[in-house]
């Protein structure tokens, strides 16, 4: 009997198949643009950048957000403030003309879309639809369903997540694609699977829906879950539910099992309408099986994509040691054999733009040869921020002995969470009590895309101490490491699966409370970190080639988004294989 020898995996059969339609509600689009507020809608616009670079069928929408999240200011004491972020759509985008409704608490609410070409590097353009409310023919208040990311109370979350799956699938339909999957990046476009169901009853009432109807509608749908926590998942009471959504619909949803608690779930909404779910790292793939025991969810580790975050200098390397990396980020690979030298000069140059921005925004000048810290990700408790200052005398008397060390924050609160603004207050506070001669420490304010790209290749080392198992997947690591930035981090999200100590990085060791890992953290950085800095610098040039190669490799969008093109959008199946058997017995 011959081998079973598929055909060789091509992305352009798959325009023939209709296209992927990509729902997230929010997606880092352009620097200019604040349409995302941290890692989700970074993951989300590099998603659609390593799509567009393969070439894949895939359409996207997201919501407008006309006034973005916010533009954060810190005084001197750490207190933070916001500030709305209104831009013009029409500066970056082409508005649509087509226009659908949807129903929100019983009133018709119409809109529009604003279109951005997403163009991968060989051509193919992936198309970005921002859906708008603000048009005259809709109420003040309905108006502005669009206008604020994460803004407003659960009321106005629930109508937005109306406008993003109801009215995404919509427009879609209206725009004349022919959608084969519908991929919810996280329950808060879980209301698209309403709309195909109400679309394939042919708008006759709910109460029809047989299970075959519900069946033609979860063979479209897949759906990635970024939630490790149960509090996390966006959740509605009955009444809100009836009221913004409607009886009928509600109706339905609970008598497909989507309240739990009393309490519409969007997660539960989207895994009963799916056929395919996944976790987005391994670790929480696990977390996300325990939650929700009567679903199969798989497990597809985020990434970054790699040519956005890889900064200028390390990008000239890679381009003269290893020209396809950019075509095939598994070539980055081969970073294990680029000179040491070259690594090291690389690195000082980003270093070099990192202190020069500091200088710019603070007026402080931070010694380029002195090991350098990063830690800059959403001001959430649970990142713990402060676990740093855990024994103030220690970190002064590490920092003396490393002949210096310095430590960048930068991270935003969300306006209504008040725990995450004291936590910035701490560390202001701590920054001002401890910095001296030879430690110096400062939170730099504004946290967004351009200062992230900075921050990521311009560190030595990038700190991450979340309390497990609250990390889902954590991106900003991947971005460092791209850039040949090791790690030292808590053993939690994608971190299980990249750290190889000493070698890519370093865990911190899990412990039963905050000080039993601060002290952790002490002893890594007393005992491995400064003394390879400060004495081998040799050891600390492979340690950075090593994270290029085995991390930067592996941890990329480019994998990721042909894992979910082979799992995911088109998977391979029995009735294929049995195709391919076929195909090859024939000949």
């Amino acid at each position: 009997m011959p081998p079973i020898s598929p055909k060789p995996f091509s992305y352009e059969t798959f325009p023939n198949s209709g296209h992927v339609a990509y729902f997230s509600m929010e997606i880092a689009i352009n620097p200019g643009m604040p349409t995302y507020s941290g890692g989700l809608g970074v993951l989300a616009g590099d998603t659609l950048r390593s799509a567009a670079d393969l070439g894949i069928p895939l359409v996207a929408f997201t919501l407008l957000h006309r006034k973005g999240y916010f533009q954060q200011h810190l005084d001197k004491t750490g207190m933070q403030s916001e500030e709305v972020q209104p831009w013009n759509p029409a500066d970056f985008c082409t508005e649509e003309p087509a226009q659908v409704t949807v129903s929100v608490e019983d009133r018709i609410v119409t809109l529009r879309a604003w279109r951005y070409d997403m163009k991968g590097r060989f051509g193919h353009v992936v198309p970005i639809y921002l859906l708008d409310t603000d048009l005259d023919v809709n109420s003040g208040w309905d108006r502005g369903l669009t206008d604020h990311l994460y803004g407003g109370d659960t009321n106005y979350r629930l109508q937005q997540e109306i406008v993003l799956g109801m009215g995404g699938s919509r427009m879609a339909h209206a725009l004349g694609y022919r959608v084969n999957v519908y991929h919810m990046n996280e329950g808060h476009a879980a209301l698209l699977t309403l709309a195909l169901l109400e679309r394939q009853l042919g708008g006759g009432p709910l109460g029809s829906a047989t299970e075959a109807d519900i069946e033609q509608v979860r063979r479209k749908c897949v759906f990635t879950t970024h939630t490790p926590v149960p509090a996390g998942h966006d959740r509605f009471s009955t009444e809100q539910s009836i009221r913004i959504l409607g009886g009928d619909r509600t109706a339905r949803l609970e008598r497909q099992g989507c309240f739990k608690d009393g309490l519409l779930n969007m997660t539960l909404l989207a895994l009963r309408f799916s056929r395919y779910a996944n976790g987005v790292a391994m670790q929480h793939g696990k977390v996300s099986r325990e939650m929700f025991p009567e679903f199969a969810i798989d497990t597809i580790t985020n990434g970054v994509h790699a040519p956005t975050w890889v900064s200028e200098p390390i990008q000239q390397m890679l381009d003269e040691h290893i020209p396809a990396w950019r075509r095939d980020n598994l070539y980055l690979r081969n970073a294990i054999d680029v000179p040491e030298t070259k690594i090291l000069l690389a690195h000082a140059r980003a270093k070099e733009a990192l202190l020069t921005e500091v200088a710019t925004r603070t007026g402080l000048v931070l010694n380029p040869k002195v090991l350098t810290l990063g830690f800059a990700r959403r001001a959430a408790t649970y990142k713990r921020a402060s676990l740093l200052f855990t024994d103030p005398e220690r970190l002064v008397k590490i920092a003396t002995e490393a002949g210096g060390l310095q430590i960048l924050y930068a991270g935003k609160a969300h306006p209504q969470d008040e725990p995450g603004k004291r936590l910035i207050q701490e560390v202001a506070e701590n920054a001002v009590k401890l910095s001296n001669g030879v430690l110096r420490i400062v939170y730099l304010e504004n946290y967004a895309w351009d200062l992230g790209a900075l921050l990521t290749a311009g560190v030595d080392v990038w700190v991450n101490t979340p309390k497990r198992p609250y990390e889902a997947s954590g991106t900003s690591g991947m971005k460092a490491a791209l850039n040949g930035v090791p790690s030292l981090s808590i053993l939690d999200g994608w971190w299980i699966e990249g750290c190889i100590e000493g070698f890519t990085g370093w865990a911190i060791e899990d412990g039963a409370n905050d000080a039993e890992e601060a002290n952790s953290l002490y002893k890594k950085l007393e005992t491995a970190v400064v003394p390879l800095y400060t004495k081998d610098p040799e050891k600390w040039a492979r340690l950075m080639r090593n994270t290029v190669a085995f991390n930067g490799s592996y941890f990329n969008t480019n994998r990721m988004v042909k894992q979910y093109t082979r799992n995911a959008y088109y998977p391979v199946n029995l009735v294929e294989i049995a195709k391919v058997r076929e195909e090859v017995f024939a000949d």
